[in-house]
């Protein structure tokens, strides 16, 4: 069969579901999509091809919540801050801890973030969608986008029953790669260039965290040239971070180059090649890094994390202007913070800098074009490739979720397309809520106005 060859398939699947909102992606942005859309009185489902919430947090080892903070002032609050409030709760963090980007490669960066134990996070989830009355569907592939007269209908999905059809007007597209928008014909930025890499994350028990501490950073950084010039080391990274105790290192030091994580020889390719390069990284790290000498390899994330792939034309284009010009915007729904963070595609460095104020990202940049009843939230969001790589932090994703939830429900609940319902109404929402979505909802001194 050559590549150009088709086969036509007809398909008779069952209806299973009738929804408000389907919510198709359960990391970060989604799951708390689906959270406040049942929270704003919406029968929601929430969709997961894997078997657990938290996306990039849970299953790629992530490990920290980034961009709660812009500097000291916080400006992320709502269901975001609810649930890094419940994680410490539960013992799975010990609180916002300052953490440093970049420092190996020469470009320090400090900022707060919030580590935890990525398998509190996942029971934690659980319970809150649970108590919102969300439907939950794991090990669930999205197939296909129902359209009908431009408009949501629905979803189709895979499952080990087979093919279903779940149906609802508002659909959020949290799948990190655009399924959805493609699969409905949302037409995507183009602006060329090589994607940044990919990352594979593994965890190590028995390292001493606190004699790692002590090591000075220029000692740090060469024996990371050391390493790069051996072809030990695949970035200028150090990056790890540890779960409550200080006795393990889940570590982010993989770069897996030249992959589009939307063709599936590729994605195939950059597990393998992730491995094959922990496998170096555990021996270099045993061997040249004090406090990891007893190291033992004790988890690799069960998928490698992609930082970009889709990014889709919305009713507004968030470029870096907006951000590092701090613009304001009438339908403001969520603050981001940075750092824009960009990985060198095909080399070893990272660019990472500071907006100069929380930045505003508006509700237009989640409404794609050409279909109604889409929304979107996290990385695919209507931005430049400089401005996705700002707003794409997991707490700025979940903030766009919160507000995406919210409109879906409110559409939803009157019978109206959520493009037709005014920002001013999902702001109220989000208010109530104790989200933050205007700069001037932060104080100067860093505390929430």
């Amino acid at each position: 069969m050559q590549p150009s060859d088709t086969i036509q398939e007809t398909l008779n699947t069952p209806v299973t579901g009738r929804y408000d909102v389907i919510v198709v992606g359960g990391g970060a942005s989604g799951t708390v999509a689906a959270i406040a859309a049942a929270r704003t009185g919406a029968r929601t489902l929430l969709v997961e091809r894997g078997g657990c919430l938290g996306g990039a947090a849970t299953a790629n080892l992530v490990a920290q919540w980034v961009a709660f903070f812009h500097g000291e002032t916080r400006v992320v609050g709502g269901i975001p801050f609810e649930l890094a409030e419940r994680v410490q709760a539960a013992g799975g963090s010990d609180g916002f801890h300052r953490y440093v980007m970049g420092e190996a490669a020469g470009t320090p960066f400090p900022l707060r973030v919030l580590p935890f134990n990525p398998e509190t996070v996942k029971w934690v989830l659980d319970g809150s969608v649970n108590e919102a009355g969300v439907e939950v569907l794991l090990h669930t592939t999205f197939a296909r986008a129902l359209v009908r007269d431009g408009a949501m209908a629905g979803v189709t999905v895979e499952t080990v029953q087979g093919r279903l059809a779940l149906l609802a007007p508002v659909v959020v597209d949290a799948s990190g790669d655009a399924l959805v928008c493609a699969s409905a014909g949302v037409p995507f930025q183009d602006d060329g260039g090589e994607r940044q890499p990919c990352t594979l994350s593994f965890r190590l028990s028995n390292v001493d965290v606190a004699r790692f501490r002590a090591v000075p950073s220029d000692q740090r950084r060469a024996l990371v040239l050391g390493g790069l010039r051996r072809g030990e080391l695949f970035w200028e990274s150090l990056s790890f971070v540890s779960t409550p105790g200080g006795t393990d290192a889940i570590c982010l030091m993989s770069r897996i180059q030249d992959i589009d994580a939307l063709d599936a020889r590729d994605a195939s390719r950059a597990e393998r090649e992730g491995r094959r390069q922990i496998a170096s990284i555990v021996g270099f790290l045993r061997r040249e890094i004090p406090g990891f000498e007893n190291a033992i390899l004790a988890d690799v994330a069960e998928r490698v994390g992609v930082r970009e792939t889709r990014r889709i034309r919305g009713r507004h284009t968030l470029s870096e202007e907006d951000i590092m010009q701090a613009r304001s915007f009438e339908d403001s729904i969520a603050l981001g913070a940075g750092p824009m963070d960009r990985h060198q595609p095909g080399g070893t460095g990272i660019r990472l800098y500071a907006p100069p104020q929380p930045f505003e990202i508006p509700l237009r940049a989640l409404l794609p074009v050409d279909v109604e009843g889409l929304l979107v939230c996290g990385r695919t969001l209507s931005a430049t490739r400089e401005a996705m790589a700002g707003a794409r932090h997991m707490a700025t994703s979940m903030a766009m979720g919160q507000a995406v939830g919210t409109l879906g429900a409110i559409a939803a609940a009157g019978g109206r397309r959520p493009a037709n319902v005014p920002a001013s109404e999902v702001q109220q929402r989000l208010a109530q809520a104790h989200a933050l979505f205007r700069r001037e909802q932060v104080a100067p001194q860093g505390q929430p106005a």
